[in-house]
């Protein structure tokens, strides 16, 4: 167990707006939920939606762990898992880089480089998409799709984004039909190769973006007919694509922005 005062060193980076701090796993101290939940604490702390944690893997490039903001832990994040590729391109220059995450081995390709910034094509694997089915709410009654990019999402189809709709989210989140909490993704449709979304995420709250929960609102919309592939995805972070053949692809951008220590 690490001595209190040790400084741990971290790199964060940003996806869309989607914020990750990567840590080495030889720094992990015993309590990595308690850990992640005070460096990633936006006053106390550096800041961050979540921390993945990288170890060596014997059939990949690197393991990563992914804690929330909020301590708990997570099978993936696609834009956690481009950040964790950018770091790993930046360290070893690597053009290709195969992540293990719970969610299985997740290849990352590089598109292109610009500096510290890159853009990445990750392979999603297969998505799994249930019938579209209502939950009541205190309110109302709203109606989604449910879609696993192997973690848990619930689509729903707006004609905007009205004020408040995060209290909404939160509590779609933490309703009694999702046992184990869900991301919540809030969609409207542009055109058949445009969608705009909002995220609430599980163990996080608002995001500026998200890339499973790109790939679930693009999935939902190619299922509901509403999008066709490749389909852009616009969020308050950025411009995401997703194209489904087979298995989904999930196209974006990935910055290092700083790299420092964290005095624990």
């Amino acid at each position: 167990m690490m001595a209190s005062s040790a400084a741990i060193p971290f790199t964060k980076a940003s996806a869309c707006g989607n914020d990750f701090l990567l840590i080495d796993g030889m720094h992990a101290p015993a309590d990595l939920a308690a850990f992640s939940r005070r460096i990633c604490d936006r006053h106390r702390g550096v800041g961050a939606d979540g921390v993945e944690w990288l170890f060596p893997a014997q059939d990949a490039d690197i393991r990563a762990r992914l804690f929330n903001a909020d301590g708990s832990e997570a099978e993936i994040s696609g834009n956690g898992t481009r950040c964790v590729a950018a770091y790993l391109s930046a360290e070893q220059a690597r053009d290709k880089v195969v992540v293990r995450t719970g969610a299985g081995l997740k290849t990352c390709t590089l598109r292109s480089r610009n500096g510290s910034s890159y853009e990445f094509e990750i392979a999603m694997g297969e998505p799994q998409v249930g019938d579209e089915f209502p939950i009541k709410l205190a309110f109302r009654e709203v109606r989604g799709i449910p879609v696993s990019m192997g973690n848990p999402h619930y689509v729903v189809f707006v004609n905007d984004f009205a004020p408040g709709w995060q209290a909404e989210a939160a509590e779609i989140g933490r309703h009694h039909d999702f046992k184990y909490g869900i991301n919540v993704e809030l969609v409207t449709t542009k055109d058949k190769q445009n969608i705009e979304a909002r995220f609430f995420e599980r163990g996080v709250g608002e995001t500026q973006s998200s890339g499973t929960g790109s790939c679930a609102a693009a999935v939902a919309s190619m299922v509901a007919k509403k999008a066709e592939s490749v389909v852009c995805v616009h969020t308050p972070g950025g411009v995401q694509s997703v194209r489904w053949e087979g298995q989904v692809f999930l196209a974006g951008a990935a910055q290092l922005i700083c790299r420092g220590e964290f005095l624990s």
